[in-house]
């Protein structure tokens, strides 16, 4: 479908809604109330709106889930007068519901956020942004289309700690950053997220709407709720899971928005479950850049996913935190950006610095020297998890009209790296993107996986 076919039938779908995006024109002042409607209500959604709700002036007002159990418990915490609906078409009809919050399963994200636009709603949506590329580039224009605020929910931008080490390695401290390695680990050995018999779907849910867009197949438990990122049909895996929020984070810290090339490698080694994503994955990307720690040139990244050990890297500095830790010695997540002064080695909650020595150790005399002096001073910052911080900030934009910290093109184009990574281990080669265009050189075979038909009667984008 062409872009502006897509637009015209976003409008005819959503012709019931029309007024409210007239009625919404207004700006909402600092003061007055901001109502939330939530379009999916399991762990991370009650988890965020948790958060959303503790900003002074916000409420929900309406709660959609096709899983009633999920939606009876939404409305329950949000308040007697909280509107509950099957479909989240129902909820965009609410004239009082100014913003939607969208955190449902990855395959639902677009086409909720596209329609909540043409509505007249801001959108606070879940990362990953989109289950594909072609899908993030439809939400960027209907966000601009309707003058919409759009927050992707990758709260590392709105992290204080993460700010900082945009400044350390941009102003050129850390010296030149050639290579950065990123690292998401867990043990879900032997049996994953279990392998199951087909059966009948529980009672009130609504499996069909469910799938949606994503092809339909029988009920199976492993499809359902918090294991659905392991199916491609829904989602992308590690690689789209926590692997947007890194190299959302690299992208920002090296001032870079798309790489050149990537290459991947992995498989379905050991896990034992009904998945078809990969239990270990490798992703090498190629980024250009000018500036950043460097006067010309670029940086390698190597981002590794793995489900089959939880370490991901040693060394921890007593008395500090880390993210996700949960042995004495792992560090299951972060990032490491290797600079020609020093390597810096940040996750969600914090950062530290380990210097170089001054002088160049050449020969094995000069190694058995102690080191006397180095190239920058160590440092260490303790941070925290901030997405209270980040859904403050959408709601601060909601009233003011402002670019949120993460913007809806930031969020797509953060997605659409990691999906390029799953897509170069698909087709089992090196792809060369061509980031103006959206789309890979000469490889049709790659570029077919940037999108995919949705199934009727749910390809409402």
């Amino acid at each position: 479908m062409k872009r502006r076919e897509f637009m015209q039938r976003a409008i005819q779908q959503t012709a019931v809604i029309s007024t409210t995006a007239v009625s919404y024109s207004r700006v909402i002042g600092a003061n007055e109330r901001v109502v939330v409607g939530l379009v999916g209500c399991g762990g991370r959604g009650r988890q965020v709106a948790d958060l959303m709700r503790k900003v002074p002036g916000v409420e929900y007002g309406a709660v959609c889930d096709v899983y009633e159990t999920n939606a009876a418990s939404a409305q329950a915490w949000a308040g007697s007068t909280a509107k509950k609906f099957g479909d989240f078409r129902k909820l965009l009809e609410l004239k009082d519901v100014d913003a939607v919050h969208v955190a449902t399963p990855d395959h639902w994200h677009a086409a909720i956020t596209v329609l909540a636009c043409a509505a007249g709603k801001d959108v606070y949506v879940e990362k990953p942004l989109a289950h594909n590329v072609r899908e993030g580039r439809l939400m960027v224009e209907a966000a601009r289309r309707y003058k919409r605020i759009v927050q992707t929910g990758t709260q590392h931008r709105s992290a204080p700690h993460y700010r900082e080490v945009q400044q350390i390695i941009q102003s050129g401290e850390l010296g030149e950053v050639r290579f950065v390695r990123v690292w998401n680990y867990s043990n879900i050995t032997p049996n994953g997220v279990g392998k199951y018999p087909d059966e009948p779907a529980p009672e009130g849910l609504d499996w069909d709407f469910y799938l949606g867009p994503a092809p339909k197949v029988p009920f199976n438990r492993s499809r359902f709720l918090s294991t659905f990122r392991n199916f491609y049909d829904y989602a992308g895996g590690t690689m789209t899971d926590y692997g947007t929020h890194r190299l959302d984070t690299v992208q920002q810290i090296m001032g870079v928005e798309a790489p050149k090339t990537v290459v991947a490698t992995g498989g379905k080694f050991t896990l034992k479950d009904a998945g078809d994503v990969p239990d270990l994955l490798q992703v090498t990307y190629e980024f250009q850049h000018s500036g950043v720690g460097a006067k010309t040139g670029g940086f390698i990244l190597s981002y590794e996913s793995c489900n089959l050990n939880a370490h991901g890297a040693g060394g921890r500095t007593p008395g500090f935190n880390y993210y996700g830790a949960r042995g004495a010695d792992d560090r299951p997540h972060g990032e490491a950006y290797y600079g020609t002064n020093g390597t810096l080695i940040a996750d969600r909650i914090g950062f530290e610095i380990f210097p170089e020595p001054l002088k160049p150790a050449l020969t094995a005399k000069q190694r058995a020297q102690p080191i006397d002096a180095w190239r920058m001073q160590p440092k260490r910052v303790q941070g925290r998890d901030t997405t209270d911080l980040h859904t403050q900030n959408f709601i601060e934009c909601v009233r003011s009209r402002k670019a949120p910290n993460a913007e809806v093109e930031i969020g797509h184009r953060s997605t659409a790296t990691s999906h390029l990574g799953n897509i170069a281990y698909r087709v089992g080669r090196r792809l060369t993107w061509d980031a103006a265009k959206e789309d890979f050189i000469g490889d049709a075979e790659a570029s077919r996986l940037l999108s995919r038909k949705a199934r009727k009667p749910w390809d409402l984008i």
